[in-house]
């Protein structure tokens, strides 16, 4: 992103100098609201990572009062590749752990840094914005109104949508993350950042998987940054100009090279040079992708043999769509009583929605088997592999890690994946998509959907409840999912973190 004549540009393009002005004060807004820390030095140093070290290999890198005991960081670009990431939800986590999975599986260590463990301006910049996220997250499922008129724009950018939508965003708010002046605005914040990147080498390669990490990293002077990028609708507000970005689906390498939309004029723009934008596939973790084969394989000999049909519910990290959740588990009772279906609830580290629902299920709160330990957890999946289950499962950890890597676990020995079309839309797993949060998520279930391995968007209670008995009284969506996710991986489809490391280090991966 450059400045010119009072006008920021990006690959080319120039925003208003109005524009301009407002993202200059947007950043000066954050330096008066939080202590200004960027004149302090950053002492950075490498600990094991406590909870997925042994799984991933991860090593942290933490902020520290005095200069690190184990001296600088140079030694990390002997054969590290840093996995920058931030807890917005937990779609951004998933992405990177499936990043340190690749990297890891190619012969590297993954060095994680999550910019929300860093005490100072970067993590109080963030965790404002992700606060306000959340809320807005939450009041969406709560108010069609709000959804319709204000968070659908917003996420998305849609000149399609309502026209009190456009009065609403574009003269109200303001700031929909589709046009280029919302990446502006982003960068400037992210500007930031830029002290704490400076203390790292800044030839590391390092996979990014949220655009504020990617901002930080090239404003502190960061050469090898490969951006890993979410969901499946193109939105300026993801870009970085001085970076490379893997893209994971062909429409949105289109979308993002073109610059489709961009413009809140709808204006024609400049494209992003090739050289910047690479389709690489769905970012998945390695031990998904290799064991793809046997996992379906396991899900349609459980299906001949007459098995209770397995169900995943997933809760995503901003902790929505509560009623949604207990509408899925009522509906499947009677089938749980009898042991014809399994249900697996996977709550995240949402303590206070087990306290909900187990208020909600009453005297049927009996019949729940709690996972509330790690070590249960991976023993419990991977009996699953070759035993049976039946009855209701709810999952809780106290970490972000737990929280989504149980979901990995699991998703390999169950049969179909219930879930708002998120990150998790692209994983090789049949999958029921219930509403999305936001309609930037509405495009990853046209993806799926189109590659054959998951539903359409269930956009009511009674259409998921419908796909949850299509997908458990009969053979056939199931047995097609299973045979599509096996074809697409020849493919390549589910090869995004592999090539995300590729960009990032020069190393092919060879399976």
């Amino acid at each position: 992103m450059h400045k010119v004549n009072g006008r920021y540009e990006v690959y080319g393009n120039p925003i208003t100098r109005r524009q301009s002005r407002a993202a200059d004060r947007w950043q000066q807004m954050f330096v008066r609201k939080f202590a200004d820390d960027r004149d302090q030095p950053y002492h950075l140093e490498v600990r094991d990572n406590p909870y997925l070290g042994d799984l991933l290999g991860l090593r942290d890198v933490v902020r520290v009062d005095g200069p690190p005991q184990a001296g600088g960081l140079d030694h990390l670009t002997d054969n590290g590749v840093l996995i920058s990431t931030i807890r917005m939800g937990f779609g951004h986590y998933r992405i990177a752990m499936a990043g340190a999975s690749a990297a890891r599986a190619m012969g590297f260590t993954p060095y994680w840094l999550d910019l929300l463990s860093i005490p100072g301006i970067t993590s109080e910049v963030i965790d404002w914005c992700n606060t306000w996220y959340s809320r807005w997250s939450r009041i969406s499922q709560r108010s069609r109104a709000f959804d319709r008129y204000v968070w659908e724009p917003v996420t998305t950018g849609d000149p399609t949508l309502p026209g009190l939508s456009t009065l609403l965003n574009t003269w109200i708010v303001g700031w929909p993350w589709r046009f280029l002046k919302t990446n502006v605005k982003d960068h400037k914040m992210s500007e930031l950042f830029a002290d704490l990147h400076r203390a790292l080498p800044a030839e590391l390669p390092t996979l990014t998987a949220h655009m504020w990490n990617c901002m930080g990293a090239v404003s502190g002077g960061m050469t090898n940054v490969v951006d890993m990028m979410f969901d499946n609708w193109p939105m300026a507000f993801q870009l970085t100009e001085g970076a490379k970005h893997g893209v994971q689906s062909p429409a949105g390498y289109y979308g993002f090279r073109a610059m489709r939309g961009f413009d809140e004029r709808d204006r024609v723009l400049r494209p992003v040079p090739a050289e910047a934008i690479h389709y690489t596939g769905h970012h998945v973790d390695h031990e998904l992708v290799e064991n793809i084969e046997g996992d379906c394989a396991a899900r349609l000999a459980r299906m001949r043999a007459g098995e209770p049909r397995r169900l995943l519910l997933t809760m995503g990290g901003a902790g929505a769509q509560r009623e949604l959740f207990m509408a899925v588990i009522e509906h499947l009772l009677p089938r749980l009583r009898e042991g014809s279906v399994a249900l697996l609830v996977n709550l995240g580290d949402h303590e206070s929605n087990w306290d909900w629902l187990r208020e909600e299920l009453g005297a049927d709160a009996g019949l729940v088997q709690s996972h509330f330990d790690w070590e249960d957890t991976q023993a419990f999946a991977t009996a699953l592999a070759d035993g049976e289950v039946r009855g209701l499962h709810v999952f809780l950890h106290d970490n972000i890690f737990h929280a989504v890597y149980a979901t990995n676990l699991l998703m390999r020995v169950v049969d179909v994946m219930i879930t708002k079309p998120s990150e998790l839309a692209f994983y090789p797993v049949p999958k029921i998509f219930n509403p999305r949060v936001g309609g930037h998520e509405r495009w990853g279930a046209v993806r799926a959907a189109e590659l054959g391995d998951g539903t359409v968007e269930a956009r009511t209670v009674p259409q998921t409840l419908q796909a949850i008995d299509l997908l458990t009284e009969a053979d056939d969506l199931l047995e097609l999912y299973c045979e599509q996710i096996v074809r697409n991986k020849a493919t390549g489809t589910y090869d995004g973190a592999y090539r995300c490391v590729e960009l990032a280090t020069g190393r092919t991966f060879i399976r």
